[in-house]
This record gives C-alpha cells, sequence and structure tokens, in this order.
C-alpha cells in the first residue's frame, strides 16, 4: 500500500514538473505582447513610435534618433487605439485612430484620412 502511494506521489510530481513555464535550461519565456505597449516600427523603417504603459507616446527617427512627435493615447476597446499626437517638426497636433489587426500589426488613420501601418516584429519590442 505504501509503494502505491510513494508511486503516485512520485507520478503527480513528474506531471506537475511538466508544467513548469521556462525556456532552454530553466530560463524565462519571452511573453508576446499584448496592447500597444512597447516599440512599433513604420513598414518603411523610417520611425519608431513607442507606446509607454501610462499613455504616453513619441516617434523618433530611426536613422538620427530625433524625436518627430509626441503625445498621449488612450484605448477606445480592445483593439483600437486613439493618439493624439503633435508633429515636433510641424508644430501641428492631429488625431490619429489605430487599429491593432494582429498582436504585430496596426492599421493606422489619421484625421485627414491618410493611413499607414506600424509592425513589431524581430528587433522591436
Amino acid at each position: 500500500m505504501k509503494m502505491t502511494r510513494l508511486f503516485t506521489a512520485a507520478a503527480a510530481l513528474a506531471i506537475l514538473a511538466g508544467c513548469q513555464t521556462g525556456g532552454p535550461i530553466g530560463g524565462p519565456v519571452a511573453r508576446a505582447p499584448s496592447g500597444v505597449e512597447g516599440d512599433w516600427m513604420s513598414t518603411d523603417g523610417t520611425s519608431l513610435s513607442r507606446f509607454s504603459p501610462g499613455g504616453t507616446f513619441e516617434t523618433v527617427a530611426t536613422d538620427t534618433g530625433n524625436r518627430l512627435s509626441e503625445g498621449t493615447y488612450e484605448y477606445r476597446d480592445a483593439q483600437t487605439v486613439d493618439i493624439l499626437m503633435k508633429s515636433l517638426i510641424r508644430q501641428t497636433t492631429q488625431r490619429v485612430a489605430c487599429a491593432q489587426v494582429t498582436p504585430t500589426q496596426l492599421n493606422c488613420t489619421n484625421a485627414a484620412g491618410n493611413q499607414f501601418v506600424l509592425v513589431r516584429g524581430q528587433g522591436v519590442s
């Protein structure tokens, strides 16, 4: 009877050990990003937009690192983000709506109807 209990306990521990989350050799596993927080690249590769927790936003030029725009964002719903963006070059403010169509793609439209796409991919967190 004791051997049966010991075997059952050992089997249960082995099953639980198989449920551990970790990368190779127990290292951390990268979580899939959720929401828009993080870095997003323009599809032409000329700018990088960073959405920070708390609703702040900025865009920098990838070649110089110069800040191009800044602003705030808020979620309209689970897939849509409204951005109030100030261009630091033109000194103008505009509204932009972005739909997160996949975890790695934002389809955006500004108030004038111009569309652009931002992607989160390899090398972009």
